[in-house]
C-alpha cells in the first residue's frame, strides 16, 4: 500500500481585511512631520503641513509607486508602451493628541480614519526647532509613542468591552449543546482573551497568539492595535546623514519592549522635501553631495511588506505591470485580479520566475531549460512570478 499523505498544515490567518486593494495610515502626534512627509512621498502638496495642531482634517490619500528593481529590469527587457509599477495607497490622518480615545482635540474622527486603514506608518519626532512647536511642549519620541499606543489601545478596550457586553446580552439564554450555542460561546471566550490581553498583559493585540478562529473574531472587530506598525523616526538632516541621533537608541529600545518585531525605518523629511524639489537628473547628483540617500522607497516598501502584499508580473511588447495579491493566493484569485472572468473560467497558468527569465535572457530559453510550468488551481504564487493566464469561453 502506497503511504498515507501526511494531514495537510493548517494555513495561518491574516490579521485584518481580506484581498489586496489596502492602505496605510501616517499616524503621530501633531507637527511631527506627518503631512510634510506624505507631500514628499506622494510629490504633491495635499498634506496641509503648518506650524500648529490639526492642520490636517480630511484625511488626503495618494497612490505611490513601489520600487522594484525587477520591474525596471522586466521594462528594459520588454520596452513596452505601457508600464504599471505596483502601488501602495497612504493615507495622511489627522495629529492624535492625549486624550483622543475620550473624544479630546480630532479624537473619534482621528480614530475612525485609523479604524478605516490596514496598516500604520507611525511618524515619531526626534528633532529640535524653536521654529516648529511641540503639542506637548518639548521634544520627547518615548512620551509621543507611549500617547499614541495608549489611545489606540484605549479605545480598542472601549470597542471590546461593548462587544463583550453586546455578546453575553444575546448569550444569557445560551444552554444547550447545539453547534450554533457552542461556536456563540466560543466567540465570547474569544472577546474575552482579547480583553485579557488588552488589559491585563498590556499588549497590542497584534503581539497575541492567535488560533484561525480566533483570529477570525479579532477581525470583526476591526481594532486599531491589530494593525502593522511601522515606525518612521523623522531626524533633522544632520542627523540623518551623520547617523546619529541621541534618541534613536531609546527608540529601539521601546518598541523591543513594547513591540518586539516592529520595524524602525531613520529618515528626514527636511532632506526627503529638499530633493523632493529637484528635478529627477538631478536628485542623485543631491544625494551624492548631501552623503545619504532618500528613504522614501524603503518606506513604501517596508509598508507594502507589513501589510503582507506581493506582486506578480504580466510582460508583453504591450505592457509590463506588477499585480498587487496577499502573500499565499492560489492562482485562479490572482488571476481574478486582472479580471473576474479569469478567476471563473480558469483552466490554467504558464508560470516562471523573474528569477529562471533574468538567468536565461528569454522566455524561449527559459521553456527550453524546462523552467516554464504549468500550474494549476491549487497552485499558490510567488512573488515575483511571471504568469500568463488561460481562461475557457
Amino acid at each position: 500500500m502506497p503511504p498515507k499523505k501526511a494531514p495537510e498544515k493548517e494555513k495561518k490567518s491574516v490579521l485584518g481585511r481580506p484581498g489586496n486593494n489596502l492602505k496605510v495610515g501616517i499616524v503621530g502626534l501633531p507637527n511631527v512631520g506627518k503631512s510634510s512627509f506624505f507631500n514628499a512621498l506622494s510629490k504633491t502638496d495635499l498634506g496641509k503641513a503648518a506650524n500648529f495642531p490639526y492642520a490636517t482634517i480630511n484625511p488626503e490619500e495618494a497612490r505611490i509607486p513601489v520600487p522594484d528593481a525587477r520591474f525596471d529590469w522586466l521594462c528594459e527587457t520588454y520596452k513596452p508602451v505601457s508600464k504599471v509599477p505596483a502601488f501602495l495607497t497612504c493615507i495622511d490622518i489627522a495629529g492624535l493628541t492625549a486624550g483622543a480615545s475620550t473624544g479630546a482635540g480630532l479624537g473619534n474622527a482621528f480614530l475612525s480614519h485609523v479604524r478605516a486603514v490596514d496598516g500604520i506608518f507611525q511618524v515619531v519626532r526626534a528633532f529640535d526647532d524653536s521654529e516648529v512647536t511641540h503639542v506637548e511642549g518639548d521634544v520627547d519620541p518615548l512620551r509621543d509613542m507611549e500617547i499614541i499606543q495608549t489611545e489606540l489601545r484605549l479605545k480598542d478596550i472601549e470597542w471590546v468591552e461593548k462587544s463583550l457586553d453586546q455578546h453575553k446580552k444575546s448569550g444569557r439564554a445560551l444552554g444547550g449543546s447545539s453547534l450554533a450555542d457552542k461556536a456563540r460561546k466560543e466567540e465570547i471566550a474569544t472577546i474575552e482573551k482579547i480583553y485579557k490581553v488588552l488589559t491585563e498583559d498590556q499588549k497590542d493585540i497584534r503581539k497575541g497568539d492567535w488560533t484561525n478562529k480566533e483570529i477570525d473574531v479579532v477581525n470583526s472587530l476591526q481594532l486599531l492595535t491589530a494593525k502593522p506598525v511601522t515606525y518612521l523616526v523623522n531626524l533633522s538632516e544632520r542627523d540623518y546623514i551623520r547617523k546619529k541621533n541621541k534618541w534613536l537608541p531609546k527608540i529601539k529600545g521601546w518598541i523591543d519592549e513594547h513591540n518586539p518585531g516592529d520595524p524602525l525605518i531613520p529618515f528626514s523629511v527636511a532632506l526627503e522635501e529638499r530633493l523632493a524639489l529637484l528635478p529627477e537628473e538631478e536628485r542623485a547628483d543631491a544625494e551624492k553631495e548631501a552623503g545619504a540617500q532618500s528613504a522614501l522607497g524603503k518606506i513604501t516598501q517596508a509598508g507594502y511588506a507589513s501589510l503582507d502584499l506581493i506582486r506578480y508580473f504580466t510582460c508583453g511588447p504591450d505592457e509590463v505591470r506588477a499585480w498587487t495579491i496577499r502573500r499565499g493566493t492560489k492562482a485562479p484569485q490572482a488571476a481574478g485580479v486582472i479580471h473576474t472572468d479569469f478567476e471563473n473560467k480558469f483552466v490554467c497558468g504558464e508560470i516562471m520566475s523573474y528569477d529562471d527569465l533574468k538567468e536565461h535572457g528569454s522566455e524561449p530559453a527559459v521553456k527550453a531549460a524546462g523552467k516554464l510550468r504549468q500550474q494549476g488551481k491549487p497552485y499558490e504564487m510567488a512573488d515575483g512570478d511571471i504568469a500568463y493566464w488561460k481562461s475557457g469561453a
